[in-house]
């Protein structure tokens, strides 16, 4: 699947307000969905950036031989689900952003569905 769906797919995920797929070596979206006045996503694309590279240095200092399947941001009224890509068909420097409005959203539901973008998406 290509970008442009694969976002359309993480939109039609129950509660979904915003989805930006990014990458974290240069803190760029290579495309987004949704957002709006309250949530601009190229923003909050280089923001998050800096959550993963924070995550990824402290687990290099620790020596963890691991991965980071997916970081979650839980707000009062929101989900911030921040998914690496791990697949060998994509860039190892990616991921997607998932912004969820947490009364409506299923947040093991959301999971799912983005793993499975995730394993379909072609970059």
């Amino acid at each position: 699947m290509n970008i442009d769906t694969a976002l359309k797919e993480a939109m039609s995920i129950a509660g979904a307000v915003g989805v930006a797929l990014v990458d974290y070596d240069s803190g760029m979206s290579l495309g987004t969905s949704g957002g709006g006045d309250w949530l601009n996503l190229d923003i909050a694309a280089a923001g998050n950036t800096e959550v993963v590279r924070s995550k990824l240095r402290v687990m290099s200092a620790l020596a963890l031989n691991d991965n980071i399947e997916d970081i979650l941001i839980t707000l009062h009224r929101q989900y911030h689900l921040i998914r690496l890509m791990d697949s060998v068909k994509s860039r190892t420097s990616l991921f997607l952003y998932l912004v969820l409005e947490r009364e409506r959203a299923n947040l093991a539901l959301a999971r799912h569905y983005l793993k499975q973008i995730e394993s379909d998406l072609v970059v």
